[in-house]
């Protein structure tokens, strides 16, 4: 009887901690999606401010034509890619052809001091911002989520129901780090 109640003592302490240790990968998991979810309204913030940042900008860069559709290419192609991985090479290249746009933008007095194209910037300012911070808090937990699926005992209850590791969202080059800068 006395070896009945440890092995049932036993069974139930298995079964609470595959729960427990399920429960936290599934939470973990859910945080990832939460953290992605924010970047992804950062990222369609930014390109919902890219027409009308081009919009503005074409009455006074008449010249700059390749400029104005590489941003326009490069915002569609963000706007298409599927994976994590397509999706951080895409918003880098966005991030290149907005930076010679803003570049470009130095050479035209008169665009930069209207007032709609100054208020179109500094949004864009505001929301790249937005947009690293959101990156940070995401690569964080995926950062948790892969921890809690590599370690002892969680990776056992991982590999049994399928987890897979999250795919840190990463900017390819220095460049691309830095958010564009906007100069008066």
């Amino acid at each position: 009887m006395g070896i009945l109640v440890v092995i049932l003592v036993l069974i139930v302490f298995a079964v609470v901690s595959v729960v427990g240790i399920y429960n936290s990968l599934i939470q973990l998991k859910n945080q990832v999606k939460n953290a992605w979810s924010q970047i992804d309204v950062q990222l369609k913030r930014r390109h919902d401010l890219i027409p009308n940042l081009v919009e503005t900008a074409k009455g006074y860069m008449q010249h700059e034509r390749d400029t104005l559709e590489n941003i326009t290419k490069a915002r569609s192609q963000a706007m298409n890619a599927k994976n994590i991985p397509d999706r951080a090479k895409a918003e880098g290249d966005l991030s290149g052809a907005l930076s010679k746009f803003l570049l470009v933008v130095e050479n035209y007095p008169n665009l930069k001091a209207n007032q709609n194209f100054l208020a179109l910037q500094e949004e864009l300012t505001s929301t790249e911002n937005k947009i690293a911070f959101s990156r940070q808090a995401y690569n964080d937990q995926v950062l948790f989520f892969n921890n809690k699926i590599q370690m002892f005992p969680s990776n056992i209850i991982a590999q049994m129901f399928n987890f897979k590791a999250g795919e840190f969202f990463q900017v390819e080059d220095k460049a691309e780090r830095e958010a564009p800068k906007v100069k008066f």
